[in-house]
């Protein structure tokens, strides 16, 4: 999988399993965004990953379409599907797999997050 990694400063292709301080869309999770962006009928919008204080745990991510570029974004685009991740939450998510699953049990985004010690059980929060 071939990943764009920009900055405000630069742009470079990126392998992503050679870049682990970025973060990994999975194919499933790309199409899912590609198809609810295709539903907001927005072309402008990019899938923004962030880290905020709080949660049962202490930290909570945050996915969220957003149509601004902050200073210090790293930006990725995953087959056409564009991520943003702020200057503050991407030591937080280097390495962090974002997926989407739908079964009978569960149905939704999910973090993997190699920086995470420990979350609670309702997976949006970490420490």
């Amino acid at each position: 999988m071939t990943v764009q990694d920009t900055t405000t400063d630069t742009a470079t292709d990126v392998d992503a399993a050679t870049r682990p301080s970025t973060v990994i869309l999975t194919d499933v999770a790309a199409n899912k965004v590609k198809n609810l962006l295709e539903q907001e009928g927005r072309d402008d919008l990019q899938l923004r990953i962030a880290v905020q204080p709080g949660g049962c745990s202490g930290m909570r991510y945050q996915l969220f379409f957003d149509e601004r570029q902050l200073d210090g974004d790293v930006l990725l685009d995953f087959s056409g599907v564009k991520v943003a991740v702020d200057r503050m939450s991407s030591p937080y998510l280097g390495g962090a797999t974002i997926d989407f699953v739908d079964t009978i049990e569960k149905q939704g985004f999910t973090i993997d997050n190699p920086n995470a010690a420990g979350s609670c059980a309702c997976g949006d929060s970490f420490h």
